[in-house]
């Protein structure tokens, strides 16, 4: 499948999107009551990396409580293969990443869905972690930030740990918190942003995101 077919950077929310989102709205709101606060820090125009934090498979689909927007996400490759569902993930934004390899390509849709001037939503900690505390992060966020000028937004989200642990096959009615932070300005220098500039700012980013978090485990 070629990189055309998976990157679909239509803004518009087609009538699959809008059945996907109220479906996806009604269930959680029944079953984890989510309390958001601090949606206005997400811009409503213009390049955004959503960077929350990752603790449960179900971290992703509270995005859907955050913005208006419509956002962009990565899934695995494998999904796009299976008929019917893969054009479907298409239409709801999603575009394919090789797991547990550096996808460039992937890296480079990444890329192309910020310098059309989409959300993007991009798990920092890259796979799910555990624990009360954010650990150093991977530098992709605040790379891919840089050569595209994206602002980046942290996103705490406590409760989600519990409601669907690692290994569990059926999620649990747990109360879920979100935080959305204050925005951080992506890398202002001309050309190539050197290493170390990157990670300083990917631990501008980590801080950030452990604030969020411990913000949401207080509410």
């Amino acid at each position: 499948m070629s990189q055309e077919r998976h990157l679909q950077l239509n803004p518009k929310k087609t009538v699959l999107y809008w059945s996907v989102a109220l479906f996806l709205r009604g269930l959680f709101q029944i079953f984890f009551r989510p309390h958001v606060r601090g949606q206005e820090n997400i811009p409503l125009c213009g390049p955004v990396l959503v960077a929350p934090i990752h603790r449960s498979n179900l971290d992703f689909a509270f995005t859907l409580f955050i913005s208006p927007r419509k956002v962009f996400f990565m899934a695995k490759d494998s999904l796009f293969k299976v008929p019917v569902l893969g054009s479907a993930l298409i239409q709801l934004g999603a575009f394919p990443v090789k797991r547990g390899t550096a996808d460039r390509e992937a890296m480079r849709s990444a890329e192309e869905v910020l310098n059309a001037g989409h959300a993007l939503i991009l798990f920092p900690e890259g796979t799910r972690k555990y624990g009360p505390h954010v650990e150093p992060l991977h530098d992709g966020a605040m790379f891919i930030a840089s050569r595209t000028g994206a602002t980046v937004v942290p996103v705490g989200i406590s409760g989600t740990d519990r409601a669907l642990p690692d290994g569990a096959k059926f999620p649990r009615p747990v109360k879920v918190h979100v935080v959305v932070g204050a925005p951080i300005a992506s890398l202002e220098q001309e050309g190539r942003p050197s290493r170390s500039a990157i990670a300083q700012k990917t631990e501008e980013l980590r801080k950030a995101l452990e604030d969020t978090y411990q913000e949401s485990l207080k509410d």
